[in-house]
């Protein structure tokens, strides 16, 4: 019997996808690319790679959200469609009691399971932040790295908390504090400093001192946004009235 040539074999198709899955080839937000830049990249037939990724779905290994794309691991409940509900009902400090209870336990388990990509990436996304001017750019960056290191912790129920926590960051109040919160020169010399010791400590496999690096990241994040919207409560009452 022949074999049927390898770029329309559905099998040689889903063992180069499972490759690609192992070794983290896929952007920061867990998305695979198109089954078009499937196929160029690995020389396979569209449809091999279509029956390919229906495998893959089958197993859990990937996700299909219509009109958006594939994304890797199983895909979220339901709970996620409320997310816009859940997060317009909480307030900045909510957000942070809890980004403070599992963004350092994140860290932890990225400190044992990191790959040598995984930190590269990390290293590429910390640089990004330190040489952006603008707030938005640096908030957008700064939000890729912690989903990097929360995507490295490889816990999908963990991620998919921490992707409810940081919808956050697309509410225009929020971008707003965070720009006047960081506007101090020595705050985001702190900040990025504070970053590389997180990467260190996950590069060197030590999940006591990433989860203790992320967590100083974190307190420093939540007393200048405590700074920050006492000072803004002073501007719109200055005489200290109780409403």
């Amino acid at each position: 019997m022949t074999d049927a040539p390898p770029m329309e074999n559905s099998n040689y198709a889903l063992e180069k996808l499972r490759d690609l899955l192992r070794n983290g080839d896929f952007g920061t937000d867990g998305k695979l690319p198109t089954e078009r830049t499937l196929s160029d990249r690995l020389g396979l037939s569209r449809r091999a790679i279509r029956r390919a990724l229906e495998v893959l779905e089958a197993e859990g290994s990937i996700w299909r959200k219509q009109g958006s794309g594939t994304y890797v691991g199983q895909k979220p409940s339901e709970w996620s469609d409320h997310v816009e509900t859940i997060v317009a009902g909480t307030n900045f400090m909510e957000i942070m009691e809890v980004r403070l209870r599992i963004e350092p336990q994140l860290a932890q388990l990225a400190a044992m399971r990191a790959k040598p990509g995984d930190i590269e990436r990390m290293r590429e996304l910390a640089q990004k932040i330190h040489v952006r001017e603008d707030a938005d750019g640096k908030e957008l960056w700064d939000g890729a790295l912690h989903r990097q290191i929360a995507q490295t912790a490889g816990n999908l129920l963990f991620l998919s908390i921490f992707d409810m926590i940081n919808r956050v960051r697309q509410d225009e109040a929020w971008q707003t504090i965070r720009e006047r919160a960081r506007s101090n020169a020595n705050t985001m010399s702190i900040s990025n400093a504070q970053h590389t010791a997180i990467i260190n400590a996950i590069a060197a496999r030590d999940p006591a001192k990433a989860g203790e690096a992320m967590r100083q990241h974190l307190l420093m994040l939540q007393e200048r946004l405590i700074r920050q919207t006492s000072m803004d409560h002073l501007e719109d009452d200055p005489i200290g009235n109780v409403s």
